[in-house]
């Protein structure tokens, strides 16, 4: 079984992607694993299945489950303002043709999980820097976020859909309401309980190249499989004391599954009804002419099945490559790593799922 998928895994390694690890739980039970290639090309160190690697923005889910556990527990309400809990985005600025003005609406919290607050993501904002300078470089993530809010947003918060450090400034929300920090928060509520002994959102930065598997890039604007060892990793790690729930997350495939089948099941760290709500379209007609993956819809922070739509699993991807669904309706979890920033694969893994339905609809 699964011979095509193997397959097409495989054929990561001819576009130049080192080496992948992925693992599918189908009803709970592991049914496929494939490993292949390298982590560490230059060394011809084989894959392992125990590399520990950025996720980047397969970050992301885990962040807005955090948070979600607050909802479930009435710590917010997702249509409540966000300057109620971090008053430094009550009074907030927009770009518009016309110049910076003030802006209209404010935005929400289910504005944040649903990436409609306005906000971008340019790291390398004047405000961001300031906070690196003036904070020493540490950046703590709940002082980082009140420097975000000196950034005009580019769309009145609701307008439409935009990519952006939305879940960053979810950490920051959790630390607010629960007077511990975000990674702390995160380790005792989610990765001991499920056993994600290799998981956190912040590895010693002088850690990056001896516990991580070694990062690639294919150099950008190229459309070739040269793909070049990295030499500093994951630039969205702001300050030795941010944890960035966008991008921060530091996993292996063993963890990240734990987590995944957590969700498939429910009631674990997550209510059942709670994630079926993480899993439903929330974006309006108007913002969904933004979003970028027409396939689907977007939950509270998750792509997932849409109304009409053939999809029937939900998860997101990261930047290095790795990609995760949880579906429902064929009962499976998949999740796929690797380490190659612009990777030239990137817009392939959606096939992943799509093969795994095939298989399983036989």
């Amino acid at each position: 079984m699964y011979e095509k998928l193997a397959d097409f895994l495989d054929s990561f390694l001819e576009m130049g992607v080192p080496g992948y690890d992925c693992l599918l739980r189908v009803h709970g039970e592991p049914v496929f694993r494939r490993m292949n290639g390298f982590s560490d090309r230059e060394a011809g160190i084989p894959m392992k299945g125990n590399e520990r690697y950025h996720i980047y923005s397969c970050s992301k889910v885990i962040t807005c489950a955090a948070a979600l556990q607050l909802f479930e527990k009435g710590l917010f309400k997702l249509d409540d303002e966000l300057c109620r809990y971090m008053p430094e985005f009550e009074h907030m600025n927009v770009r518009t043709e016309q110049g910076i003005v003030p802006a209209k609406n404010r935005i929400t919290i289910r504005n944040l999980f649903t990436m409609t607050a306005g906000f971008n993501y340019n790291i390398q904002a004047d405000a961001l820097k300031r906070c690196h300078a003036e904070t020493g470089g540490r950046c703590p993530t709940r002082e980082l976020i009140r420097y975000l809010a000196q950034e005009p947003l580019d769309f009145e918060p609701g307008a439409r859909w935009a990519y952006s450090l939305c879940h960053d400034v979810l950490p920051a929300l959790v630390e607010v309401l629960t007077g511990t920090l975000f990674n702390d928060y995160v380790t005792k509520h989610i990765f001991k309980p499920l056993g994600m002994k290799d998981s956190t959102y912040l590895m010693p930065m002088d850690e990056f190249e001896t516990a991580l598997t070694p990062e690639y890039i294919r150099p950008w604007g190229s459309t070739g499989s040269d793909v070049n060892r990295m030499e500093t990793t994951n630039c969205y790690r702001l300050g030795s004391e941010y944890a960035s729930g966008g991008a921060g997350c530091v996993s292996t495939v063993e963890d990240y599954s734990r987590f995944l089948e957590a969700l498939r099941v429910g009631d674990v760290i997550l209510k059942k009804e709670t994630v079926r709500l993480m899993a439903q379209n929330q974006l309006t007609d108007a913002q969904y002419q933004t979003f970028t993956q027409p396939a689907y819809g977007y939950g509270l922070g998750v792509r997932c099945p849409r109304e009409g739509g053939v999809k029937s699993d939900f998860g997101w991807g990261g930047a290095a490559g790795a990609w995760l669904a949880i579906d429902p309706k064929y009962d499976f979890t998949v999740y796929y790593a690797q380490h190659v920033m612009n990777s030239p694969n990137q817009g392939f893994r959606i096939q992943i799922g799509d093969l795994i339905r095939e298989e399983l609809s036989r």
